[in-house]
């Protein structure tokens, strides 16, 4: 009985257990049909419930269904700015709904979500050509025409040579020739291969650009790649829109669309004109934006599909190299053709005779094969000396100079974007700069603050701080969002602004000993106009949500700017007062005092604004206005940055610094940072306002330019018109600029220089280098290698020239008198791979030191090869000619050898005259050519394996480079021969050359 009672009372409870556990299941679900906002559940006689596991992890987690969505409409209506279809989908609102994203707090942005979103709609990711293979520079190097011409002499070599003297001894003469075709052609496909890589990786740098996204409730900064449709964009001026969109919400955005529609005009962005594209660039106000299509379904996917990128870049000297090329070429190609003609000619009348003294033409008597053989070595030995004169390593040593050039700018802070600013650098006469971030620290630090005509400090009473905080809460309180924490010692400021709002912020808490609960926001903003850089202001109307509930138009901005518009003041009771002339020109001397202690100076004013019929005007009043005070900020210099300056003014450079700040602040930043020098103290021609400036006439302006030094209260047309006027008086102009109006002057310039910190996307786009820490030293530092590179390109032209010259007369000379060529073809292949490669890979990779700064810059119009380098590669080719034809013609009777080993030693003195000259070719005009050898490893490198391959080559290549063994007394010749270019180099510099002198003058 007692088991049946207790078997009936767990059924119950079981029972009971399932009833509880049902209901909770109905409420479950009933909450997630209401939380979808979805219509109330009807009052049926029955329902069917598809129960379904409950989960309890977070509705941000879960991945939404974007089946409904039809995406091609709507990345159509974006593309096609289709105000219709975008009614139809519901306004943004709807789509934002639709794509599972929430207007104010974004997409969830887990992984899960993400990896979805990217599978849907793809990834903000553009189809590049897909890069070439290594394979396809070793075809690329092939195709050149006098590989292929060595190629067919090697098979035809090989295919006599073996018909001859059979497969064990027949294979060495063609054999060799392939061989070193195979490795000339190796190495400058490795050599390709690698720069191509290399840009590449700073291409991808280059466009990996930040993006500040509103995701999980939260403002985040992305990589570009990493927007995906639906994410909440925060767009400023400057910005570029990473992908296609509609506006939501803002104030005064305007976008440049030229770059998509060629339209030049700025094109209003707001509520009925929602469309936003991705590549375009803000030119104005602020917003955000609801991203609707990414990568490959934007418009400027769309475009970048079309368009093939070209690595490929040539700069202006490498096209005035290949001129140079193309006739060194000519003059090879003729010099080998008459070669070819006198050795045919000296064989087919008998006149040449084989290493036994046998002539090698028999008339009739001769063998098919043997003729053939013959001539395929003397076509062989012309082609080779034509392979030779080519100085082929011109170009490359350009491509490997500007590449080593451009990763170690990187390490030094500059990324180059477009390789002809490394080079056209190392000719730059004249620098504008910014002052603010590049000469200064860009940290704005209060020192002074003004309210009427007292200066508050640290004794100024309590009763005056509060009525001081009041009047400058009106002033700066209504257009940042700040928040206050308080402490025990006083409070302190977190605001997101500029640094200019940071500072004064920060310092009327804590300079003035406030403790301070909260600063709330009391007003809404009606109309907003963001700064302008000719007025030097900014303005807000706004409307008071408490108190009165008035309507006032506050402005801040350049002191004497905003002193213009009042016309009533506070004083340090807080008691408005009348503005007269007299106290005008007080509060101008304020003015001016402060910027001469190089101060920037920044005043507020405000207005209250009467309605009109129960209407707000939604314009800002510019006149009457009641001046609140001013703030004395002071932004430090950089540490180095008078050194900097001096650097270029040493090197020849003259520095003009282009600012927004007033006249006497300007002046003074200008002798802290050395760019002004006491002697010019006086000079009023030194430092002059934008406007003045503006108003010259062409001729004036083209006549005063080389004087002015600092331009004052500036706008970026002033520093467009300083660029174009620079030019036209024929200077080379390098131009920093890291705002968005600041893209036509850095555009205009030979060199645009955009900061990596504080420019917009816009100037960096506009630029040919991005200064990636904002400081004034990496422009020298640039300056530096856009002279390393230039010095470097014409060492190596000395160098190959040199040996040019020196194997073009030998092989001439040595062909016409005895009708033999004293150089093989493997052995010339193996001096062509010395200049071409190893030569140009040794001189390219020299630092720059701090004596080629201190040279002017050079003239683009001057010729490349200047006299010192035709002093000092003559005088090398002359001697190297001289020794080599007195071993070619007396070698035998000198040295007491056979006719192998004299062309062994003319082989082997002629490779180390080059390593030799290699050494001398470090230094253009110094005599000593061993500093800083040993800074530079891969020289030394470099050297060291020719030396060893020379070696290996001579005596344990017999048949494949046609030499024979060296004993020690000859290879002692052999080196001491070519040591003496080391004697002659210093002799023949101490010449005097005129051009020196001219460019001392210069």
């Amino acid at each position: 009985m007692c088991k049946k009672e207790d078997f009936s009372a767990s059924k119950r409870w079981r029972m009971a257990f399932n009833v509880i556990y049902f209901t909770r299941v109905l409420i479950s679900l009933s909450k997630k049909v209401l939380a979808k906002n979805g219509p109330p559940l009807p009052t049926l006689s029955h329902i069917t419930i598809d129960a379904q596991p409950v989960d309890n992890g977070s509705s941000h987690d879960k991945s939404v269904c974007f089946h409904e969505i039809e995406t091609k409409k709507l990345n159509d209506m974006v593309r096609n700015k289709n105000f219709e279809a975008f009614i139809r989908f519901g306004g943004v609102k709807a789509l934002a709904v639709v794509l599972g994203s929430d207007i104010k707090n974004g997409i969830s942005g887990s992984e899960a979500d993400l990896t979805h979103r990217k599978k849907v709609f793809g990834a903000n990711k553009y189809q590049k050509p897909p890069a070439k293979g290594f394979l396809s520079y070793v075809f690329e190097a092939s195709k050149d025409t006098t590989i292929i011409v060595l190629l067919a002499c090697a098979i035809l070599s090989l295919a006599f040579g073996i018909k001859q003297h059979g497969c064990k001894d027949g294979w060495y003469d063609g054999g060799s020739i392939l061989v070193a075709v195979i490795l000339v052609v190796a190495v400058s496909a490795v050599t390709n291969f690698k720069q191509s890589r290399q840009f590449e990786k700073l291409s991808a740098k280059g466009s990996d650009i930040k993006v500040e996204v509103v995701r999980d409730r939260r403002r985040q900064l992305i990589s570009i790649f990493e927007v995906v449709v639906g994410d909440i964009v925060h767009l400023r001026t400057g910005d570029q829109v990473p992908a296609d969109g509609l506006f939501l919400e803002g104030h005064s955005l305007k976008v440049d669309e030229s770059s998509m529609t060629g339209e030049s005009d700025h094109v209003e962005i707001d509520e009925r004109n929602p469309f936003l594209l991705s590549g375009t660039k803000v030119m104005d106000g602020f917003g955000f934006m609801l991203v609707t299509s990414v990568g490959m379904n934007t418009m400027w996917g769309e475009m970048m599909s079309l368009i093939i990128c070209d690595m490929d870049e040539q700069t202006p000297l490498q096209a005035r190299l290949s001129k140079l090329t193309s006739f060194i070429g000519k003059a090879g190609l003729a010099v080998a053709v008459v070669v070819l003609l006198v050795l045919l000619i000296r064989y087919f009348t008998g006149n040449t005779k084989d290493d036994l003294g046998n002539k090698e033409f028999k008339g009739s008597r001769i063998k098919f094969g043997d003729m053939m053989n013959s001539i395929v070595g003397i076509v062989a030995a012309a082609v080779t000396i034509f392979v030779v004169a080519i100085p082929e390593g011109l170009p490359l040593a350009v491509t490997l100079t500007l590449a080593y050039s451009m990763s170690c700018m990187m390490a030094d802070h500059a990324l180059v974007r477009k390789l002809s600013a490394c080079e056209t650098m190392g000719s730059a006469t004249t620098i504008c700069t910014d002052k603010t971030g590049t000469l200064t620290l860009n940290e704005m630090k209060v020192t002074q603050f003004w309210l009427g005509k007292e200066s508050m400090n640290e004794g100024t009473s309590s009763e005056i701080a509060l009525n001081v905080l009041d009047v400058f809460q009106q002033a700066v309180g209504l257009n940042t969002t700040g928040t206050i924490f308080k402490s025990d010692s006083a409070a302190f400021v977190e605001i997101s602004g500029s640094p200019t709002e940071k500072a004064i912020l920060s310092w009327a808490t804590f300079y003035l000993g406030m403790n301070i609960d909260e600063i709330k926001q009391t007003s809404e903003i009606i109309h907003f106009e963001a700064f302008n850089s000719v007025k030097k202001r900014s303005g807000v109307l706004v409307k008071r949500r408490k108190r009165d509930k008035a309507v006032c138009s506050h402005w801040k901005g350049a002191a004497e700017m905003i002193l213009a518009m009042c016309s009533n003041y506070y004083d340090k009771l807080g008691m408005l007062k009348a503005m007269d002339e007299e106290e005008r020109l007080q509060f101008g001397t304020i003015i001016k005092n402060m910027a001469e202690k190089s101060l920037r100076c920044i005043a507020f004013a405000y207005k209250e604004v009467a309605e009109e019929s129960g209407q707000i005007l939604e314009k800002l009043e510019e006149t009457g206005l009641t001046f609140l005070g001013i703030v004395g900020l002071k932004d430090p210099c950089r540490p180095g940055v008078r050194t900097a300056v001096e650097s270029c003014k040493a090197a020849g450079v003259n520095i003009k610094m282009i600012t927004g700040d007033n006249v006497h602040t300007a002046r003074a930043i200008a002798f802290e940072c050395g760019i002004l020098s006491p002697d010019k103290e006086l000079d009023n021609e030194a430092v002059v306002e934008g406007e003045i400036f503006r108003n010259y006439s062409l001729e004036e302006r083209i006549e005063k330019i080389d004087k002015i030094n600092v331009m004052a209260r500036s706008s970026p047309f002033d520093k467009l018109l300083m660029v174009q006027t620079l030019k036209k008086k024929g200077h080379i102009v390098a131009v920093t600029g890291d705002g968005t109006n600041d893209a036509p002057a850095l555009r205009e310039a030979n060199i645009g220089l955009s900061m990596g910190i504080q420019g917009t996307e816009v100037a960096k786009e506009s630029s040919d280098i991005v200064i990636l820490d904002d400081n004034f030293a990496t422009v020298v530092t640039v300056l530096r290698w856009g002279r390393c590179v230039y010095n470097n390109i014409q060492k190596f032209i000395q160098f190959q020239l040199t040996i040019n010259v020196a194997a073009l007369v030998i092989n001439f000379v040595a062909a016409v008198s005895s009708g033999k060529v004293p150089l093989t073809t493997v052995q010339l292949l193996w001096v062509n791979l010395i200049m071409d490669t190893m030569g140009a890979l040794a001189l390219a990779t020299e630092k720059p030191t701090n004596d080629i700064i201190a040279k002017p810059p050079v003239s683009q119009s001057e010729p490349f090869i200047t006299r010192v380098m035709w002093r000092n590669l003559l005088s090398q080719a002359l001697y190297q000619v001289i020794v080599l034809l007195v071993i070619q013609f007396k070698g035998r009777y000198i040295f007491g050898v056979d006719e192998k080993v004299k062309k062994t030693l003319i082989f082997n003195t002629f490779v180390f005259c080059q390593v030799f000259n290699e050494f001398n070719a470090r230094e253009l005009e110094k005599k000593n050519i061993f500093k800083g050898l040993f800074k530079n490893r891969l020289f030394l490198m470099i050297i060291g394996c020719t030396i060893v391959i020379q070696l290996v080559m001579v005596e344990f290549l017999k048949k494949f480079a046609s030499t024979e063994r060296l004993d020690w007394g000859q290879w002692c010749a052999c080196i001491g021969i070519a040591a003496l270019s080391w004697p002659i180099g210093w002799l023949f510099k101490c010449i005097p050359v005129s051009g020196k002198q001219l460019a001392k003058q210069r």
